[in-house]
């Protein structure tokens, strides 16, 4: 793949990434969503047939409940980005569970408790 096809698959990254961020922000009305959603990584296939969709669940009161709404949500959200995004083709999305978030929220509060305090 060449230098030009790459900086292709990544802009289009980018305008999914913040088109989907956007959707599941402000246009997503399913109450069993719940919590912080935020896409950290999307990577579409240079055929443009499918895209991955990372994202990260937080403070939400059942995480699986929340992806799995968010997965069934795929069609919808899809529409949406063939509305905003002139593709050719609108690929398929494929929501991946990101828990890199809660995973670096996990450490920071072990350091936290380790680390002695430095106000004395």
């Amino acid at each position: 793949m060449n230098n030009k096809t790459n900086n292709r698959l990544s802009r289009i990254d980018e305008e999914l990434k913040k088109e989907i961020s956007s959707i599941i922000s402000y246009e997503l009305k399913n109450p069993k969503i719940t919590g912080l959603i935020s896409v950290t990584k999307t990577k579409i296939t240079p055929d443009f047939k499918y895209a991955k969709i990372y994202v990260s669940i937080l403070n939400s009161k059942n995480t699986k409940e929340t992806f799995a709404n968010l997965k069934k949500s795929a069609g919808y959200i899809r529409t949406e980005i063939a509305k905003r995004i002139n593709l050719r083709i609108t690929p398929e999305l494929i929501f991946v569970l990101d828990d890199s978030m809660k995973y670096g929220a996990k450490i920071d509060q072990i350091l936290k408790e380790i680390l002695p305090k430095k106000d004395d």
